[in-house]
């Protein structure tokens, strides 16, 4: 994997979180909203906006350089959407890295031929 790769999917790793825990405050929000008189619904759904927009980005182009085939490019992207989606998306990611890191080892120490 090359440098630009692998800044990519570390992008994509560490924004999937905070767009998570955005997504949460958000439903909370909305919930105290129509149960109080306490309204944070515009602030906290401008923030959550702004960071699905960038996930999204770095999504597309994390999937631009890493090939994914479209089933595991959909599936980071359905990630997205789910209230607790992202987290599951920065483990997911968080693997994938560390699985590239063994193989490129690997390969600098002759171990394998990939």
């Amino acid at each position: 994997m090359d440098l630009k790769t692998a800044s990519a999917l570390r992008r994509l790793r560490l924004v999937s979180a905070p767009e998570a825990v955005s997504f949460l405050l958000l439903i909370v929000c909305s919930v105290l909203k129509r149960t109080t008189d306490f309204n944070a619904v515009p602030a906290m759904g401008m923030i959550h906006g702004v960071l699905f927009v960038i996930y999204v980005i770095f999504w597309l182009d994390a999937w631009n350089r890493t090939k994914w085939n479209v089933k595991t490019g959909a599936l980071y992207f359905v990630l997205s959407v789910l209230p607790t989606g992202g987290f599951f998306a920065e483990r997911m990611l968080r693997r994938e890295a560390e699985a590239y890191v063994l193989a490129a080892r690997a390969r600098k120490e002759g171990v394998v031929n990939a």
